[in-house]
């Protein structure tokens, strides 16, 4: 067995044959175990290990902008309230913290595609803040969190001259 064969995403994905068994039972053994995972991984969508990072890594997924007074942050939390998110700042880092819960504990899923469980966003502020002053609401499922920039770290913008070197 060649090392090109140990690693899977260089197989050829598009070959409809599955390769003939062999008489090693271990190499039957590898060879059933990756085609499993070559299954799982295209049947989750995602791209396989070692080529990138997962779809949906960070999550809530957010949007934020900036304007002279306010860097205000919305992040989607569907199926959430108020009472399940706890927004802090700290280090010029704003935390987005939670846990969603499944609604029916007892009721086998066939497929789910939802995510359940705690959650921990870090999102790094640009500009200085005034953690005292921020304001959070909550509504329709998106968290928005208004932040106010400190007044005296705007400062003035300063020309400088460019001048040609000699």
């Amino acid at each position: 067995m060649s090392v090109s064969q140990l690693i899977p995403w260089s197989r050829n994905r598009n070959a409809a044959v599955a390769p003939a068994p062999t008489r090693d039972p271990i190499l039957s053994l590898h060879n059933e175990m990756n085609r499993l995972f070559d299954e799982l991984w295209s049947q989750l969508d995602m791209p396989r290990p070692g080529l990138g990072l997962l779809r949906g890594a960070q999550w809530p997924q957010i949007e934020m902008t900036e304007d002279d007074g306010n860097i205000v942050v919305s992040a989607e939390l569907p199926g959430m309230g108020d009472k399940d998110v706890e927004v802090l700042v700290e280090d010029q880092t704003l935390i987005l913290r939670g846990e969603r819960r499944i609604e029916q504990q007892d009721n086998p899923r066939r497929v789910s595609e939802r995510y359940y469980g705690r959650f921990e966003r870090r999102v790094p502020l640009d500009a200085e803040v005034v953690p005292d002053q921020a304001k959070a609401a909550f509504s329709d499922g998106v968290l928005t969190v208004t932040l106010p920039k400190n007044p005296q770290s705007r400062g003035n913008a300063i020309r400088v001259p460019v001048a040609q070197a000699a």
